[in-house]
């Protein structure tokens, strides 16, 4: 299911599709999270760049700072889901997964140095506010490690956790196991 999700958001990505029927702000970075997190996941060559753009997008759609504040978490979620789930795949397509991920739409964009940003599709979005856009995303060459150790640790607590225990034995007595 997951993996049918993935690619349906590299086909339809909203941000990109202009035939789309408009996807709110939150649906649009909650999809740019889980490509990340797939990507980030299966290691994809191009993860930084597309996190930039997203986070790019992310900021320059926003119509307010609480819209921006939702947006961050909303996006961070999915990304976090995303990748928690590729772990529960055990880490299956993640060839398939990543030469997808390389070859999608947003890499066709422009990022200018104010934050606006000139979409595959010709539509300019601009900031709400200019900033630069290269404090969006610091590269930091462990940032990448650090992230899959955090969804790691998460995922194994959450694993460990007794009431995660406790619901995982009743569903499986629900459904037969």
């Amino acid at each position: 299911m997951k993996k049918i999700l993935f690619y349906a958001f590299l086909l339809v990505l909203p941000v990109l599709n202009a035939n789309a029927a408009e996807p709110t702000y939150i649906e649009e970075v909650r999809s740019l999270g889980y490509v990340s997190g797939q990507g980030l996941a299966c290691k994809a060559s191009k993860y930084d760049t597309f996190e930039l753009l997203a986070r790019a997008i992310l900021i320059s759609k926003a119509q307010s700072d609480d819209m921006q504040e939702q947006g961050m978490r909303a996006f961070n979620e999915a990304k976090a889901e995303a990748f928690i789930s590729k772990i529960k795949d055990n880490m299956a397509d993640c060839y398939q997964i990543s030469q997808a991920f390389d070859n999608q739409q947003i890499f066709k964009a422009v990022l200018y140095g104010d934050g606006t940003i000139k979409m595959p599709d010709g539509k300019i979005v601009k900031p709400r506010h200019a900033y630069d856009a290269t404090l969006v995303y610091e590269k930091d060459p462990n940032a990448r490690d650090e992230m899959i150790k955090l969804y790691q640790t998460q995922h194994n607590a959450i694993l460990n956790d007794p009431k995660f225990k406790q619901a995982l034995r009743e569903r499986q007595a629900k459904d037969g196991f």
